[in-house]
C-alpha cells in the first residue's frame, strides 16, 4: 500500500551551509602583508592568494610572496625605463614579462624562479597590455596595449609557444590598460582604454577560443588599470581600476560564462597594482590609490561548502549547521535600481513593455514626435524596425516578438493601433475610442486597453477595450477614470491592475480587473501619474511619477502596497512603460526636465531565508 508521503512529498536535501548564487558569491577580501616597496604599474603573476610575484613598476623591484611575506628577488635585466607595465604570464616560479615601457619595448624576460634571462622578442612593442596569465612559459597570449610614440592602442595578439611569438588575430576592439587571464585556448580581456582625447575607459569584454576574438556580454562598470583572475574564459573575477585620472575603483565583479556580478569590494580602492590567480583564490597588489602609491596586498579567498548548491529560486532544504529549514527567495523589498545601458535615442513619452527585464522594448516617444523602437537584450538596446506613424503616449502590451500599440497623439490624439510580428510593424483595426496615455495588458490576441485621455471627447477616460486578435470589444469601464496609470507589462487580459495615474489630478487609487470588471482595491501609499509600472496584477512595481518628481519605489503583492527602494534619479515616464517583473524590470526614456537616454535596472537578489510556521 503507498504511503502519503509516496505520493504527495516531496525530498528536502540536507546541506552543512546555504546555497550560494555561486562559488564567487562566497568569496570576500582580506588584509595581506605589505609589500616590502610600495609601487604602482606592476607586472604581477599567480596563482592563488598565497603565491604570487610582482615585478617592474614605479620602484623596479622583484618581490614574491608565500601567503605569509614578501621576500625581495634577483631584478630583471631590461632598463628601468622598460621595466614597467609589462604583460605578465605564468607563475610566482615560472613567468614570463612581455614589452614594456616608457619606450613601448618589445623586450621579453623568463623568470626560472631565480634570476630573468632574455628571449625572444615580441614581433609588435607595446606597454600596457595584458597576457593570459596562467599561461605557462611554454604557452601564452599577449593581447593589446599602447605601442609607437605618442601611444596609439593596439588590438595586435601574439601567441607564445615556449620559442618565439607570432601575431594571430587581432582583438575586436583596440584597448590598452587592458586585463586578462586564462590560456593560450581559453583567455578573457576585460576592459581598458581606447585611444581618444581624455580618458576614455571600456566595459567591452572579449574571449578567445584560441583562434579568435569573440565579443561576449559588457562588464558593469567600465575601467581601465584593474586586475583580472581565473583560469579560462568560461570563470573569472575582475578587480580594482580606475574610471577616471583620479577616480578609483574597489569593485570586483565575477564571471560565470554569461554574465557578470558584483561581489565583495576590495578594502582599499586602487588602480595599476598588480596580482592574479583563481575565481577562488586570487591576491591584489600594490597600486596607486590616489593618492597614495600603495604596497597593500588583499588575499581573495571563497568559501562554497564541500556539498556546494547553487541558489535556485524555490528550493526548499534543511541546513544542519543552523538547524532550519530554508527557502531561496526573492523578497521584493530587498531589491534595489542600478543605472542601466542607454537607449540610442534621447525621449520620453515613449511606450513598451517586456516579458523579462533582458527581453524588454520601447517604441515612440517625444519631443516631437518619434517613431523609433528599440529592444533590449540585457547588455544593450538595438534599435528595430520603426513604427509605421510617429508617435508619443501610445498604449503599449507584449513582448519583444509579438507587440501591438493602440492610441496615441501624432499631432492628435488618434485610435489606430499597429501589431508587431517580430520583424515589422503592419497597421490593425482600430481602437473604438480615440485617446492616449492607456494602460494596456495582454497578449496580440488576447489584449485588454483602459483609461487615457483625450482632450477633445470627454477628457480623461473611463473605456475599457479587450483585443481577439482582430476586433476590439468595449467592456466594463474603469471606477475612476484616468490617465497615465501605472501598468504591468505581464498582466493578461483577465488579470489587469491600473494604479494610480491622474484623474485628473494625481491619484493613488488602484483597481483590479478580473475579466469582467474593475474592482478598487488598496491605494499606493504615494499618489502620483506618469509613473511606470511593470510586473503582473499580483506582483507589481510602480516607480518614479510626479508632480513634483519622485523616486519614490511601490511594491504590490495582490493586497497591500510596500515601499522599497528608490530610483536613482526622481524622474518621470509620461506613460507608463516599464518592463519586466517585480523581481527583476527596467526602465528607459525618462524625463528629468529633458528628454534622456538613461535606463535604470531594477533587481531583487535571491536570498535563503528561514522558513517560520507562526
Amino acid at each position: 500500500m503507498s504511503k502519503y508521503k509516496e505520493i504527495k512529498g516531496f525530498k528536502v536535501q540536507t546541506l552543512a551551509s546555504d546555497t550560494a548564487a555561486s562559488v564567487a558569491s562566497t568569496g570576500s577580501w582580506a588584509a595581506g602583508a605589505s609589500m616590502n616597496t610600495a609601487r604602482d604599474y606592476v607586472g604581477g603573476a599567480a596563482t592563488s592568494s598565497d603565491s604570487a610575484l610582482i615585478f617592474g613598476g614605479s620602484a623596479y623591484r622583484v618581490e614574491q610572496y608565500d601567503g605569509s611575506s614578501w621576500t625581495e628577488k634577483t631584478e630583471m635585466n631590461c632598463p628601468n625605463a622598460v621595466n614597467y607595465a609589462r604583460a605578465p604570464m605564468g607563475t610566482a616560479t615560472a613567468c614570463i614579462a612581455a614589452g614594456g615601457s616608457a619606450s613601448y619595448s618589445n623586450l621579453v624576460e623568463q623568470w626560472n624562479g631565480s634570476s630573468w634571462t632574455e628571449i625572444a622578442e615580441l614581433n609588435t612593442g607595446r606597454g600596457f597590455g595584458s597576457a593570459s596569465p596562467i599561461g605557462t612559459v611554454t604557452a601564452g597570449l599577449v593581447v593589446g596595449g599602447l605601442y609607437a610614440n605618442p601611444g596609439q592602442a593596439t588590438a595586435n595578439s601574439e601567441l607564445w609557444n615556449g620559442s618565439s611569438w607570432t601575431e594571430t588575430n587581432n582583438l575586436n576592439t583596440a584597448r590598452s590598460y587592458d586585463a586578462g587571464l586564462g590560456t593560450s585556448t581559453s583567455a578573457l580581456v576585460a576592459n581598458g582604454q581606447a585611444t581618444a582625447p581624455g580618458y576614455v575607459v571600456s566595459n567591452t569584454v572579449e574571449t578567445w577560443d584560441g583562434s579568435s576574438w569573440t565579443e561576449v556580454a559588457e562588464i558593469n562598470t567600465a575601467r581601465g588599470r584593474g586586475v583580472a583572475a581565473g583560469i579560462n574564459s568560461t570563470a573569472a573575477i575582475y578587480y580594482a581600476g580606475s574610471t577616471g585620472p583620479s577616480t578609483v575603483k574597489a569593485q570586483t565583479e565575477s564571471w560565470d560564462g554569461s554574465s557578470w556580478t558584483e561581489v565583495a569590494d576590495l578594502a582599499t580602492a586602487r588602480q595599476r597594482g598588480g596580482g592574479g590567480g583563481t575565481i577562488s583564490s586570487a591576491i591584489m597588489a600594490g597600486g596607486n590609490a590616489n593618492p597614495p602609491v600603495t604596497g597593500a596586498t588583499e588575499e581573495w579567498t571563497t568559501t562554497p561548502a564541500a556539498d556546494f548548491t547553487k541558489e535556485n529560486l524555490g528550493q526548499v532544504y534543511y541546513n544542519s549547521g543552523s538547524n532550519a529549514f530554508k527557502v531561496t527567495a526573492q523578497p521584493v523589498p530587498g531589491g534595489s535600481w542600478a543605472s542601466g545601458p542607454s537607449i540610442n535615442n534621447a525621449r520620453w513619452q515613449a511606450g513598451g513593455s517586456g516579458a523579462t527585464q533582458n527581453a524588454s522594448w520601447i517604441v515612440g516617444g517625444a519631443p516631437g514626435t518619434k517613431a523609433f523602437h528599440e529592444q533590449y537584450d540585457g547588455s544593450s538596446w538595438t534599435e528595430a524596425t520603426d513604427l509605421g506613424t510617429a508617435k508619443y503616449g501610445v498604449g503599449s502590451l507584449g513582448t519583444t516578438t509579438a507587440a501591438l500599440v493602440a492610441g496615441g497623439y501624432d499631432g492628435a490624439y488618434e485610435n489606430d493601433v499597429e501589431l508587431w510580428n517580430g520583424s515589422s510593424w503592419t497597421e490593425v483595426n482600430d481602437i473604438n475610442t480615440i485617446r492616449g496615455y492607456s494602460g494596456a495588458s495582454g497578449t496580440t490576441t488576447a489584449g485588454i486597453i483602459y483609461g487615457g485621455l483625450n482632450p477633445g471627447g470627454g477628457g480623461v477616460q473611463a473605456v475599457t477595450e479587450t483585443w481577439d486578435g482582430t476586433n476590439w470589444t468595449e467592456v466594463a469601464d474603469l471606477n475612476t477614470a484616468r490617465t497615465k496609470g501605472g501598468k504591468p507589462s505581464n498582466g493578461t487580459q483577465t488579470a489587469a491592475i491600473c494604479s494610480g495615474g491622474a484623474a485628473p489630478s494625481n491619484t493613488g487609487v488602484t483597481e483590479l480587473w478580473n475579466g469582467s470588471s474593475w474592482t478598487e482595491t488598496t491605494d499606493m501609499n504615494t499618489a502620483r501619474a506618469d509613473a511606470w509600472g511593470f510586473g503582473t496584477s499580483t506582483a507589481q512595481l510602480v516607480c518614479g511619477g510626479g508632480a513634483p518628481y519622485t523616486a519614490k519605489t511601490e511594491s504590490w503583492n495582490g493586497s497591500a502596497w510596500t515601499e522599497v527602494g528608490d530610483l536613482g534619479t526622481a524622474s518621470v515616464s509620461n506613460n507608463p512603460n516599464g518592463g519586466g517583473t517585480a523581481g527583476a524590470g527596467i526602465i528607459a526614456g525618462i524625463y528629468t526636465g529633458s528628454a534622456s537616454s538613461a535606463s535604470e535596472e531594477w533587481t531583487v537578489p535571491e536570498v535563503n531565508k528561514t522558513i517560520t510556521v507562526s
